[in-house]
């Protein structure tokens, strides 16, 4: 029962990171925001993302082109947790 609770808790948090990283590089190429697959993770993210949002800058080119700080800490956060 331990094994399977530690097994458990590695696969919920590899599913957050894979998650979170599959939103920061969205966010780092553009990803037309329309697209039902980026609309999907960007709305399925942004919980993960509530503690986090505000903390630091989301430097952008042209206004799309964004590298969101927020999410590289939140992976970090949730890597050693």
């Amino acid at each position: 029962m331990n094994k399977f609770l530690k097994d458990l808790s590695n696969i919920v948090f590899l599913i957050v990171g894979v998650s979170l990283m599959f939103r920061f590089v969205l966010k780092l190429l553009g990803a037309n925001e329309d697209s039902a697959f980026v609309n999907f993770v960007y709305e399925n993210t942004l919980p993960l993302l509530s503690p986090f949002l505000l903390a630091f800058p989301s430097p952008s080119v042209n206004g799309k082109f964004v590298l969101e700080f927020t999410t590289l800490f939140a992976i970090f956060v949730y890597a050693f947790v």
